[in-house]
């Protein structure tokens, strides 16, 4: 079971999803206890210096879907396994 779990789907023009996009990329570079604005609110994420990513794009059905996935470890879950780097 998921701790939290938040999915928002809707309609963007180009320039809106450009933006949101950048936003994005701002609280990725930020770092630390990043603020992301998500239409309805604002949620702030712990994000480390290093993640893993996942690009994946699908053709078929009349349509594109290009998917952009970040994951890291929540601080609990890093702590537990002895994840602190130094």
């Amino acid at each position: 079971m998921k701790d939290l779990k938040f999915e928002q789907k809707r309609s963007l023009s180009r320039l809106e999803a450009a933006d949101q996009l950048e936003a994005l990329a701002a609280a990725l570079r930020h770092g630390g206890n990043a603020e992301l604005d998500l239409g309805p609110g604002t949620m702030t994420l712990r994000v480390p210096e290093e993640l893993k990513t996942e690009i994946e794009v699908e053709v078929g059905e009349g349509e594109i879907e290009l998917e952009i996935e970040f994951k890291w470890p929540t601080a609990q879950s890093a702590a537990a396994s002895g994840g602190h780097r130094g």
